[in-house]
């Protein structure tokens, strides 16, 4: 008996060990990009390497604000930000709708389609989509960055609120519709209001994308009135040199959005993970 309790602590410790080792290697470069954000610039790349800025500089992010229009491309961000998650949030659920509780002929066949777009490289279409978006006079403008959004809100996402609407029961659609309850009531009355986790899951996984999308913006947004945060921390790497300890300050402001909206929505998110309902 007593073997058995010590063989459980062992296999204990060691799953706790193993995760905080892997823990611990994914916070290291959080952890470098704070400490080289305070860093004097003679300690950035000095030899043996310095973890601990000594003393910490916190001008360096009063100075990386100033370096580049922060304020505007925060505001640049933020719009491309919100826009993508309305965009997605409605149009995703409502092909989710259509695909989980509306009987038409070929849903299935056009729902397995759509996942099978999952799995074509993003790459292969970057110059077909760019030459269309050309052609519609909408390259250095925001709208190949949000009419996207808006037509379907992608394959993960309605397969995501495809497999939650799922589980709701029909009864309650039924009894809706026995009241006479259109199909666009019963979206926005019934669907909708038990479907919030993952409606917050879709909006959150949206939130990183577009905050951290550095692609879509570099190849349509040619002002850079007009850039987002990541393209802006750029301007950091110039040719022969680079700031790295105000890049690491501009690169945590960026980050610090997200930090916060993770901790602040962590619990959410996870009910959105386990994908169920709640209703008994």
């Amino acid at each position: 008996m007593r073997s058995q309790q010590s063989m459980k602590n062992i296999r204990i410790f060691t799953i706790y060990g193993v995760l905080a080792f892997f823990s611990i290697m994914y916070l290291i470069p959080l952890f470098w990009m704070i400490s080289t954000s305070l860093k004097p610039n003679e300690q950035v790349m000095s030899i043996p390497m310095k973890w601990f800025p000594n003393p910490p500089q916190w001008k360096n992010y009063v100075d990386a604000v100033k370096s580049f229009p922060f304020l505007r491309y925060a505001g640049n961000t933020l719009f491309l930000t919100a826009m993508n998650v309305i965009g997605n949030m409605f149009t995703a659920s409502l092909v989710a709708y259509s695909f989980s509780k509306l009987r038409w002929r070929g849903r299935d066949t056009l729902f397995y389609i759509t996942i099978a777009t999952m799995f074509i490289p993003g790459q292969v279409l970057i110059i077909p989509i760019y030459i269309l978006f050309t052609h519609l006079g909408w390259v250095n403008t925001y709208l190949p960055l949000i009419v996207p959004a808006f037509c379907g809100g992608g394959a993960f996402n309605i397969f995501l609120l495809r497999q939650f609407f799922v589980s709701i029961p029909d009864e309650l659609l039924e009894s809706a519709r026995i009241d006479g309850a259109s199909e666009l009531k019963i979206f926005f009355k019934v669907i909708l209001p038990l479907s919030r986790p993952a409606l917050f899951t879709v909006a959150l996984f949206t939130i990183v994308f577009t905050w951290n999308d550095f692609f879509g913006p570099l190849i349509y947004l040619h002002d850079p009135s007009k850039w987002t945060l990541a393209i802006g921390l750029r301007s950091f790497q110039q040719q022969y040199s680079t700031d790295w300890n105000l890049l690491m300050a501009a690169s945590t402001l960026t980050a610090l959005p997200l930090i916060v909206l993770y901790f602040v929505a962590q619990e959410k998110m996870m009910r959105g993970f386990t994908l169920r309902t709640g209703i008994k």
